[in-house]
């Protein structure tokens, strides 16, 4: 859990590396690097993979800190988001270069229909919620939408959404962990 003085350090960290200060950028990664790898391994399936996406977060780390505005005065956040837009973007450019090497019949990866099946019931679970919440999820979790984003579009404070956004995602856990799909 974040307590005052991590959200301290963080605007602290984030100040220093408006500033063009490189020692913030190798703190930040001394303290934040650790978690973006374990996050990594969760988005990418190769110790290559998982590497380029932490030194791309850092990247836009650092290429945007001037402009950085955090929504909760907390970095780590807004780090895993940069991190998860790079593996789609990574994701996409696998799927492009490999659609456009094979003939469209094997575009698809072998086994992709059965993990949509499989995976049906989370889409079934998530249609279930009330139509607000569904949408939250569809923006933020599916769609891959910031909070800030999710909460303009739909009108909300950010504290509002993510509190809708963690119910959520403890009713989705409780489904995953209790039933048996």
């Amino acid at each position: 859990m974040e307590t005052d003085n991590d959200t301290d350090a963080d605007v602290s960290l984030t100040r220093r590396l408006a500033g063009g200060d490189k020692a913030a950028l190798a703190d930040a990664f001394d303290r934040f690097a650790p978690t973006l790898t374990r996050y990594a391994w969760a988005l990418a399936g190769s110790r290559q993979d998982v590497e380029e996406l932490v030194q791309d977060t850092f990247l836009t780390l650092w290429q945007k800190a001037d402009t950085l505005q955090l929504s909760t005065r907390a970095l780590l956040p807004w780090l895993l988001v940069v991190c998860r837009n790079h593996a789609r973007n990574q994701a996409r450019a696998v799927a492009k270069q490999a659609s456009d090497e094979l003939p469209a019949e094997l575009a698809s990866p072998p086994g992709a229909e059965e993990a949509r099946e499989r995976l049906r019931w989370v889409r079934d679970e998530i249609d279930s919620l009330a139509p607000l919440d569904r949408r939250i999820c569809e923006l933020c979790l599916i769609e891959g939408h910031s909070y800030t984003e999710a909460a303009e579009m739909l009108g909300l404070s950010v504290g509002a959404l993510t509190q809708r956004v963690s119910r959520s995602r403890a009713r989705l856990k409780k489904a995953v962990t209790h039933d048996e799909h």
